[in-house]
């Protein structure tokens, strides 16, 4: 049977605005895997994202560049209700008008992308992230009504051609302690390395190779929501 978009009521709560919104979508936000065809060993999204899941993955971000509308539109579909089922969030990388098609959780918006202010008109319940390197950026996307920043490239990486140069921890620290916004750190993390970009004041962690390329994706993913989990107890924070 065809899946249909639209939520199901699957999904994590959230509270239409303010603190209440932020600290749902900080536990939300802990675990975020983002697909990509080229890594996934000929594995497909549906496949990969199950498996994310069932390691505790606690949202997930669908990336199609290059992929013709209507795939990812169906894609997207799909995703959602299985992420919905796991009651874990379902977000479109830069495109809008498929996540409001597909009826997803929301919009992963970068600097190039359509402005967040604009998102959040066409799509006033959508979860709206936004990619920031600077505290200025971050500022930006803030006042334009973002819900949460994805800050890096943290570490050095190849998954992403145009991350630029690593902004460190020390850059992420400098983001995070600047705005209110929950902050994903993303760019070269591993369940390794994940504790640190906690300590620097991180929500979550967003990974790409680390999970989608691993032998066992499952087992991926429980060691990064394990590394995370223990992290934000390590600084009186937690995913519940």
């Amino acid at each position: 049977m065809r899946e249909q978009p639209g939520r199901d009521g699957g999904a994590p709560h959230l509270p239409p605005s303010g603190p209440a919104r932020r600290a749902a979508l900080r536990r939300a936000l802990a675990a975020y895997v983002l697909t990509d065809r080229r890594l996934q060993r000929g594995r497909g999204e549906v496949e990969v994202v199950e498996a994310a899941l069932a390691g505790g993955a606690t949202a997930v971000q669908l990336r199609g560049k290059g992929l013709p509308g209507r795939e990812l539109c169906e894609l997207a579909v799909r995703l959602t209700a299985v992420c919905a089922r796991r009651g874990a969030l379902c977000l479109v990388n830069d495109r809008l008008d498929v996540a409001l098609a597909a009826g997803a959780h929301g919009v992963h918006l970068g600097q190039h992308d359509l402005p967040a202010a604009a998102a959040r008109r066409l799509g006033p319940g959508l979860v709206v992230g936004v990619s920031a390197a600077t505290v200025e950026e971050a500022a930006a996307a803030g006042a334009d009504g973002a819900d949460y920043l994805g800050v890096g490239s943290v570490f050095a990486t190849a998954t992403k051609a145009d991350a630029g140069a690593p902004i460190g921890l020390a850059g992420l620290a400098r983001v995070a302690r600047a705005s209110d916004l929950p902050t994903v750190a993303i760019g070269g993390v591993t369940a390794a390395n994940a504790a640190a970009t906690i300590a620097a004041g991180a929500a979550g962690v967003a990974v790409v190779s680390a999970v989608v390329a691993a032998d066992d994706v499952a087992a991926a993913a429980a060691a990064l929501v394990a590394a995370v989990g223990a992290a934000l107890a390590a600084t009186g924070r937690t995913r519940r």
